[in-house]
This record gives C-alpha cells, sequence and structure tokens, in this order.
C-alpha cells in the first residue's frame, strides 16, 4: 500500500483526530531520537523525498505517517539511499495541537545535509543498532530558575521561568515574563539580551502584547504584557512535554498570561524546537494561545508587540552600527532600519534578518513567517539587534490562536537569495512520499 504525505512542519489548526492525512502545513522539523532497535534489519520502509532547493543549505523535514506495528516502540531509525552515508532519523509522537486516534500515528523527522541536497532520493527507513551511544539533546533544569537545552556538553537554548518575585521592584522586573535565550552554535556566549540594559523589557526569544483589552468578573479590562509596568506577568505553569534526541530536541511549555489584578486571562501552550545542523541553529516557535476571559483582543506596536528576538546586549554596547537588515527587496545599510508604519512597505513580509556582530563574530539571524499566521504582519527593526513582526487579533475561548515561525541563525552573512530559500524550505518543504510495502 502507498501512502502519499507532505514533509511539512505541523499546523497548530489540526486538532481533529481525523486529520492524520497528507496535507500542507508549515514547518519542517528535524529529528528526535532516542534509542530502541529490538527489529531485525530485514524490517523496513521507505521514504521517497522530491528534489529540493538549491543545495546552499541542509533541510529540516517532517513526515506524518503511520507506522508499521513493528515500529510501534522504534525512536531512533536510519536512513539509507544510494550514493550517501545513511542519515540518522527519529520516530516521535505528534507535536502541539495535533492529537490522532490512531495508536500508530507519528512523526519522522530528518535533517537532509547541505552534501546530499539536491536531487530526489529513495530512502529506506531501517532500525539501527547502539543509537543510545550517539551524542544527543538533553535537559539540564537548574529547579525554579532555568532549564538549559544541551547538545553533549554543548549549551543551546535556555528557558528563563523563575516565578514572579515581588520582594522588591528590581526583582520583580527581573522575574515579570518567561522567555528563552540562544546560544551561539558553539555554546560560548549567549546572542540574546535578559533583564536590564537599553530596554530592559525587551528579552531574548520572546512572544506578547502591550495593548490587550478583554472583559472578566463583568469588567472591562486592559493588560501589557509586553512591559508589565501595572503588574500584568507572564507565568511558567508547567513543562508539558519534553522530547530530546541527536537530532530534534522538543519543549512544550504551558504559560499563563496574567492581567494587572493577578487573573489569568489567556493561557498559552508553547513550543519550541530545536534541530541539530552543523554549525547552525534552528529553531521552530508554536504557540497556540487559548482565551480566558471574554473579548480578548491582542494588539500592540511595532517595538512591543507579536513575535520577537532581542540580541545580546553586546550589540548596542559595542557594534550596533555595524548592524544591517536582509529583506525581501535587498540588503540594507549598516545602522540603518525600517519600522512600520513610517515605512509602509515595511509589512508582510516572508522574511526579515538582522546581520549584526558580537563577540568579534558577525551573526545573521532569520526571521522566516508563516502566511497562515494573522496577517497584517507589522516589522519593526531597531539597530541595537532588535526584530520581529506582530499582528492585531481577537481570540476566543472557544478558537485557539495558532502561530508558527522559524529562526535560523549562522555565522557570516547571508544574501536575499539564500534567506528565500530558507523560507521556502521552511513553508514549502519537498514533497515526501512514504511507502509501506505489503502492508495492508
Amino acid at each position: 500500500m502507498m501512502e502519499v504525505l507532505d514533509a511539512i512542519p505541523p499546523s497548530l489548526a489540526e486538532r481533529k483526530p481525523d486529520m492524520f492525512l497528507a496535507r500542507p502545513s508549515l514547518l519542517a522539523v528535524v529529528l528526535a531520537i532516542a534509542s530502541c532497535s529490538w527489529l531485525s534489519a530485514a524490517e523496513s520502509f521507505q521514504l521517497k523525498v522530491a528534489q529540493q532547493g538549491d543545495g546552499q543549505r541542509a533541510v529540516p523535514l517532517k513526515v506524518d505517517v503511520t507506522v508499521p506495528k513493528e515500529f510501534a516502540n522504534v525512536k531512533v531509525v536510519k536512513l539509507s539511499a544510494e550514493g550517501i552515508e545513511p542519515i540518522i532519523a527519529q520516530i516521535t509522537g505528534p507535536g502541539l495541537g495535533r492529537h490522532f486516534e490512531d495508536p500508530l500515528a507519528r512523526e519522522i523527522h530528518f535533517v537532509i545535509p547541505k552534501s546530499a541536497v539536491g536531487p530526489a532520493r529513495e530512502f529506506t527507513v531501517s532500525t539501527m543498532e547502539n543509537a543510545e551511544s550517539l551524542t544527543g539533546f538533553h535537559f539540564q533544569d537548574e529547579a525554579g530558575k532555568y532549564k538549559d537545552l544541551l547538545y553533549g556538553d554543548r549549551p543551546v537554548m535556555r528557558y528563563m521561568y523563575e516565578a514572579v518575585d515581588t520582594s522588591s521592584e528590581d526583582r520583580r522586573h527581573e522575574t515579570m515574563k518567561v522567555y528563552h535565550h540562544l546560544y551561539d552554535p558553539q555554546g560560548e556566549h549567549l546572542l540574546t539580551k535578559g533583564p536590564g540594559g537599553l530596554f530592559q523589557h525587551h528579552r531574548g526569544i520572546f512572544y506578547g502584547f502591550n495593548r490587550i483589552s478583554y472583559e472578566q468578573d463583568g469588567e472591562k479590562k486592559a493588560a501589557d504584557v509586553w512591559h508589565c509596568h501595572k503588574k500584568e506577568s507572564q507565568t511558567h505553569e508547567k513543562f508539558v512535554k519534553e522530547e530530546m534526541g541527536p537530532v530534534f530536541a522538543r519543549q512544550i511549555l504551558e504559560i499563563d498570561w496574567n492581567g494587572q489584578d493577578g487573573k489569568t486571562f489567556a493561557t498559552e501552550l508553547r513550543e519550541m524546537s530545536v534541530y541539530h545542523v552543523e554549525g547552525v541553529q534552528v529553531i521552530d516557535f508554536a504557540s497556540q494561545l487559548v482565551a480566558k476571559a471574554d473579548n480578548l483582543k491582542l494588539d500592540g506596536d511595532p517595538q512591543h508587540a507579536g513575535f520577537q528576538y532581542r540580541a545580546t546586549q553586546h550589540v548596542p554596547d559595542k557594534t550596533a552600527k555595524q548592524t544591517y537588515y536582509v529583506r525581501p527587496d535587498g540588503k540594507g545599510e549598516p545602522g540603518k532600519f525600517r519600522n512600520w508604519p513610517n515605512d509602509q512597505e515595511h509589512i508582510n513580509l516572508e522574511f526579515n534578518a538582522l546581520s549584526f556582530v558580537a563577540f568579534d563574530q558577525r551573526y545573521t539571524c532569520c526571521y522566516l513567517d508563516s502566511p497562515e499566521n494573522p496577517k497584517p504582519a507589522r516589522f519593526s527593526e531597531r539597530d541595537y539587534g532588535r526584530f520581529g513582526s506582530y499582528f492585531a487579533t481577537h481570540v476566543s475561548k472557544e478558537e485557539p490562536l495558532d502561530l508558527h515561525y522559524r529562526l535560523w541563525l549562522e555565522p557570516g552573512e547571508l544574501e536575499v537569495a539564500q534567506v528565500q530559500q530558507l523560507r521556502d524550505d521552511f513553508v514549502t518543504p519537498p514533497k515526501v512520499t512514504v511507502e509501506m510495502g505489503n502492508r495492508s
């Protein structure tokens, strides 16, 4: 029997159990790996991957598949094709917002390395021995403060989740909201900013809005979970799910959005997925926000709302005039930046890329938007390394707000065509056909 599916990232809107079907969505992913190799090498199936990209960057892929029952407990597999080294891949359960009745519904994650990108290939999927010996991702918790993600002994990302501390105003500002730090690809420096410094409310990889309105307890209320000036907050409630392995790590978090009175007006499930691509940081951000109050509206301004990245304080302190942006219409000038609405064309961009210098190294961070996210998306930039986009939308108790973005960060400079290809790989990855042989 043949099953044809798209190698595409999970749409968070896919919540129905009967939706385990081939369909385009958005977020190509890599592989999470663990260990279990009790099958014989003779038991396998095939993946046919269509031609990919321009060959300049590795291509992360995810495939939805109902696996044979013999693979029900298998986590680590290898993909073998003529002419290239085997690729390690992982079989995982569904990600955020994806629930299927079939107990054999899985995701297969893998990365086509740069050296193999290009021609269409047919891969044989089979189990592998000694998978537990592979270097992989793992989490390390500093209980009650932050949780690190490491690849082997190399730091990759840090989740800042300390509970709000009201012992002083300084401590409240330090702990008023959750966010993620990102390390450089070598794990030597944090490339994102924490509290303090220029505009202390800008931190790391962050998502929030400064102009929020809703109705609760019969009253009209307002909130700002970006600045949190009036005792608003975003609070970590629990770790919902964590997966890790040699190629992929996934962290799903439950986060409450709280108003000036401390009452929760929305609850978010936030999924951070990290892919092991040599010399690169690849982060997929996904979110599902559910209203706990009536008539919830999210709004803001380009500098203080939406999904944004803030570079390390090293940039405003030392290198801001070397910062430039790569946009669909070309490379910008160092020290120059655009902001909607003054720059009317700075809206609904497929991508934007921040090129900045920190710790004697230039990096380019690519911000890849999805067409499924709310529009219009109004973009903002600053030479000190804060950039992203926001939108205005209503969120109901019945219909969550689903989002997905990708950040791709690597040392050096990228041209417009290269960033465009990364965005294309994110939104429209190559088609994959799954062949299960004689399975009925």
